[in-house]
């Protein structure tokens, strides 16, 4: 027997079955039971069958960056590439280590989820194999030309596999990158497909039906609630993880979700290739399918930083600043911080530094003219962010560095992009929606 085979293991008048994994000590056996826990056997007292060998690949082999793939079914189906970038819903269990971890190409995905056969022609595509704490600017730039040129090449909708952590910037980066005349539709999974309570199966099939729709957006498809009913679509600018590991953990900030997918409608509907028209509800407006030309913007000012003010800071916490291009401050309330550091903010802002406020808070938007803390800031020369979100705010203001600039200290070209709604980050005004 060899880690990786799939045993029985019986010992005491107990039977366990599961994956074998490798050991660290001759003394033990340990397996991979099918509900995702390992335990340790005696070896001397167990007996043990091998009931399949080679049932998974422990080297944790997985496809090169940017490969790409054609997996193809019969009919006139509409072409979805799914590009890989890691994370859970493109993980497994490393049977070096027992641990989950991202080594799945875009195939493998296809093949973990059965349900997404006869829905589309697919094409697969790996631009990274990471989990997303490990995201970077370079990542971005590379996953938004890969996006670009899969469109270029006929896709009528993209899926990125992503993972959850991070996928609201990356969202975020892509909505600003590109403009797109097909859907774009982010998703991962919160729990790996190893776990009874996997989300990867519906969040994948909700994800395409939602990448052959009409509209032309960034969005994030994930569960909308516990239970496997609703996928919700966020708009890429205006979402956020909101918890550690519910399988909804997915919320819009400010308004309702962009609109829904329907599961059990979508399994019925969709499995042919159509478009699942009855399973997808728009709640709010939306840019058509088809209604702006495909173009790409990739660069990005790297040097921006998202800073936390919090009661007691210590000014000199803040002198790290000095090298950066832009500063996003997640401020209090309207946008506010310590009295006492609204003169680091003027200095930055004199250095040519822009500088950003943005609300700590979940609802509502910037306001820096009702307070005297909040004149001062404005009068130091900080820009409102109005009520796109923080991580939001630090991508745009990338982008708007590195694509709109300018040489001056606070430029009004940067001020009055960042106060310009440019993808949907941005409302008019603020309301109270439930």
């Amino acid at each position: 027997m060899q880690p990786g085979d799939r045993v029985r293991v019986e010992r005491g008048g107990v039977t366990n079955e599961g994956v074998l994994l490798p050991s660290t000590t001759e003394t033990y056996l340990v397996v991979k039971l099918d509900g995702g826990y390992n335990v340790g056997i005696d070896r001397e007292e167990a007996s043990v069958e091998v009931l399949e060998s080679g049932v998974h690949d422990i080297d944790g082999n997985g496809a090169g960056d940017d490969e790409v793939s054609e997996i193809e079914f019969e009919g006139e189906l509409p072409t979805i590439s799914l590009i890989s970038t890691g994370g859970t819903i493109a993980s497994t269990v490393d049977y070096r280590t027992g641990a989950v971890t991202a080594q799945f190409d875009a195939e493998d995905v296809l093949r973990a989820v059965p349900e997404l056969a006869g829905r589309a022609n697919y094409r697969g595509r790996v631009v990274a194999n990471i989990l997303s704490e490990n995201m970077e600017v370079p990542i971005w730039q590379e996953l938004a030309r890969a996006v670009h040129e899969e469109i270029e090449a006929g896709a009528d909708g993209i899926v990125v596999m992503h993972g959850t952590d991070t996928m609201q910037f990356t969202a975020s980066a892509l909505s600003f990158m590109l403009e797109t005349p097909v859907p774009i539709v982010f998703t991962g999974s919160q729990r790996s497909a190893d776990r009874p309570s996997s989300d990867n199966v519906m969040n994948a099939v909700c994800s395409v039906e939602a990448a052959k729709a009409d509209h032309a957006e960034v969005l994030v498809c994930m569960h909308a609630s516990a239970s496997d009913d609703v996928c919700a679509l966020h708009r890429g600018t205006r979402v956020r993880k909101n918890h550690t590991s519910r399988r909804d953990a997915f919320d819009t900030v400010g308004a309702t979700p962009l609109g829904e997918v329907d599961y059990e409608a979508a399994i019925e509907e969709g499995a042919d290739g159509d478009v699942a028209d009855e399973a997808i509800t728009f709640r709010r407006d939306y840019r058509e399918r088809g209604s702006v030309e495909l173009s790409l913007s990739p660069e990005l000012e790297p040097g921006v930083e998202l800073v936390k003010f919090t009661p007691g800071m210590d000014p000199a916490a803040w002198e790290y600043l000095d090298d950066k291009d832009g500063v996003v401050v997640e401020g209090t309330g309207l946008g506010h911080v310590h009295t006492d550091l609204i003169p680091r903010l003027e200095e930055l802002a004199d250095d040519g530094t822009a500088v950003v406020m943005t609300s700590q808070c979940l609802e509502g938007r910037v306001c820096d003219r009702v307070y005297d803390t909040g004149r001062d800031i404005l009068d130091a020369g900080v820009i409102e962010g109005g009520d796109t979100l923080p991580g939001t705010a630090k991508v745009k203001l990338m982008w708007v560095l590195a694509n709109v600039g300018g040489d001056a200290v606070a430029p009004e070209s940067v001020a009055e992009a960042m106060r310009t709604d440019l993808a949907g980050e941005l409302t008019a005004e603020s309301q109270p929606w439930r």
